[in-house]
């Protein structure tokens, strides 16, 4: 283990605070990024400026050069056409939030972590991990531009496969900071716990993620606008129509009916998984912090699985289709303190 320097740990306590204020600003752009998707403004922007994209219209003819851009992709004129400037206005301002909150989150990822390496202030351990989350959120800028291009052309929204990839990245992205921000200053992961109960928190990590990225494509094919009934779907269990797309596989992201039976099928499956890694961590003879963090990790699930209900059957409200999309952060969140617990517990020497 490579050891600290006085300067790198005294550093510690900023260095976290940065990287969970990081967590904070890239939850708010998930948040502003569900806004975009269920207020349909994704596409009201159709030209991708890294830097000069920054700077909004500034007068009137400024506006109306943008809405004819917007004016000449299919969304426009097989939806929207007639759409008012001041429609428009409402739209492009979601999407403009978006791309300069992800400018925004480039900066205060950049300068602080220029700071701390060029100052010292960063051990050879976590150095690598950084520098590969600022690549990351290059690629997701990237392919956040690549998602919104598939509906600029023969579409009249973005493809379901570029924005659950889009989705998935940014959950990766949250997940990788939050990991690295409880892990500063902790000994390399040591099970506290049994090694069932250390893979049961890994699993339920990966398990959030992928349900994540099936989330995606119920948003992406706004499934959650239909079937809007439960336990029941169609009056059945199992609907009819799982598999009536040739090949099979696409029904798994193109059957609208099928993306929304297995995204909820998933969720009791995160449930049964949830409940039973709380069972293990309280019942045994765990750290208070582990008991803690198993009860917290069931709890976010079984509230995440009734606002994704509520949300379903008021036919996905704004609000509440973006408590839902932060709730999946929030379990994950819990997740991730659960299994940096049962990893770490015990553990109090710096690196």
């Amino acid at each position: 283990m490579t050891m600290m320097t006085e300067k790198q740990i005294a550093a510690i306590p900023a260095v976290r605070l940065w990287l969970f204020f990081m967590a904070c600003m890239v939850f708010a752009m998930v948040i502003v990024g569900g806004a975009t998707r269920l207020t349909d403004s994704g596409l009201s922007i159709t030209e991708w400026k890294p830097l000069l994209g920054a700077i909004p219209p500034l007068n009137h003819a400024d506006w109306l050069e943008a809405l004819e851009k917007y004016r000449q992709i299919p969304e426009y004129q097989l939806i929207n056409k007639g759409m008012s400037l001041e429609d428009f206005q409402f739209i492009y301002w979601w999407e403009w939030s978006h791309r300069f909150l992800g400018r925004a989150i480039g900066v205060a990822f950049f300068v602080p972590f220029v700071f701390f390496w060029a100052s010292g202030r960063l051990s050879r351990h976590h150095l690598p991990r950084l520098m590969v989350l600022f690549v990351l959120g290059g690629l997701q800028g990237a392919l956040g531009w690549y998602m919104v291009k598939s509906g600029l052309v023969d579409r009249t929204d973005v493809s379901q496969y570029r924005l659950s990839a889009h989705l998935t990245l940014a959950t990766i992205i949250f997940a990788a900071i939050v990991w690295t921000a409880l892990s500063r200053g902790r000994e390399r992961c040591r099970f506290a716990g049994t090694v069932e109960l250390g893979r049961g928190a890994l699993a339920l990590v990966v398990m959030i993620i992928g349900q994540t990225a099936l989330g995606g494509f119920v948003a992406g094919l706004d499934a959650g606008l239909s079937h809007n009934t439960w336990p029941l779907m169609d009056g059945r269990v199992i609907p009819d129509g799982l598999l009536v797309m040739e090949p099979a596989w696409r029904n798994f992201f193109e059957n609208v009916l099928t993306v929304q039976f297995q995204h909820r099928m998933f969720a009791y499956v995160i449930a049964g998984v949830a409940l039973v890694q709380a069972a293990r961590a309280i019942s045994e003879a765990n750290p208070p912090l582990v008991r803690t963090t198993g009860l917290a990790i069931a709890l976010a699930v079984l509230a995440q699985i009734g606002f994704g209900i509520w949300t379903l059957l008021a036919h996905v409200p704004i609000g509440l289709g973006l408590i839902h999309q932060g709730g999946a952060l929030l379990v994950l969140t819990a997740c991730l303190w659960h299994l940096h617990t049962v990893s770490t517990q015990g553990s109090t020497s710096p690196k």
